[in-house]
């Protein structure tokens, strides 16, 4: 089991231009990291015009983290197959042009989703999910059988607030039915649709392959300066209609004890790498969750 960083916990401080993307390899190793996560938001691998992979840089990101002694363990990217016809197809030929930027990077796992975050409440009913949901799959399957040929690994998130929740996440797993595809459990993630992170923890176990680890605050009066889908720092709300602003790895309401012993027990040995997107600096934030979640994980 090793524990790591997600680059997203750095973003803000690679998009002020305080830290470039070698910066923030070599901070995560400096500062405890054994993996990292690579999430394209404030850097890329390809042009946005034309789509070509720049191999120049990945090849200079995996000669950083050879360097820095550290693993480059998963690539993550946002995605959207509810879609249908010509729309659809573009989806799945974009994502898995990802596909092949996470096999140039090396990395053994790449997370994609399967519908946009920003889904509006009112369509993320159960029979919105029925209508999605072989669409989701069809698309996750060969997107899958893609990463197969690239000896990448494809996982589903539970993200957002349509496809989240233990039952959901089961029911795409289930329906793809291919042992590529599996799941990168975010622990803070499931409280979006109001389940319990640490049952969640439990029940889910057996799938996955990698964990976010993150911590939440949960309000369920408004607290101020909320909005809908803004998890950048401010409070946003649940599908219930909580209150959720990220913490500090142990600092929120968050159980991480329950819910890294809940995978403790289960056998689980992947990695555990750190998500932070709460208020706080950056490197502050994501230097105490990773020794938080060490001190935690040797504690349950």
């Amino acid at each position: 089991m090793k524990i790591g960083l997600s680059s997203y916990s750095l973003d803000r401080e690679i998009e002020k231009g305080n830290m470039s993307l070698h910066g923030a390899i070599e901070w995560a190793a400096k500062n405890g990291a054994e993996c990292m996560e690579l999430v394209p938001f404030a850097f890329r691998f390809d042009d946005p015009q034309t789509g070509r992979i720049d191999t120049a840089l990945i090849g200079d990101a995996r000669r950083w983290a050879k360097d820095a002694g550290i693993e480059l363990c998963n690539y993550s990217v946002l995605a959207d197959l509810c879609k249908e016809g010509a729309d659809f197809e573009n989806e799945i030929r974009r994502i898995c042009h990802e596909v092949d930027i996470a096999a140039e990077l090396q990395v053994p796992m790449m997370r994609h989703d399967v519908s946009s975050f920003r889904r509006p409440h009112s369509e993320n009913t159960l029979r919105d999910f029925e209508k999605w949901l072989p669409y989701m799959a069809e698309g996750a399957k060969r997107i899958t059988e893609h990463g197969k040929k690239r000896g990448v690994k494809t996982l589903i998130e539970n993200h957002g607030f349509f496809a989240n929740g233990c039952d959901r996440v089961e029911r795409i797993i289930d329906m793809v039915n291919d042992e590529n595809y599996g799941l990168l459990l975010d622990t803070g993630n499931i409280a979006c649709v109001d389940e319990n992170p640490s049952v969640a923890a439990q029940v889910l176990a057996p799938r996955c392959k990698m964990v976010h680890l993150k911590d939440f605050y949960i309000r369920t009066r408004d607290p101020g300066d909320s909005h809908l889908f803004d998890c950048a720092g401010t409070w946003f709300r649940s599908r219930g209609g909580k209150y959720l602003r990220g913490a500090i790895l142990a600092q929120g309401d968050l159980d991480i004890w329950e819910i890294l012993g809940a995978l403790k027990n289960s056998g689980y040995d992947g990695n555990i790498v750190i998500e932070f997107e709460g208020l706080e600096e950056g490197t502050y934030a994501s230097s105490v969750g990773m020794m938080n979640a060490r001190r935690i994980w040797n504690e349950v």
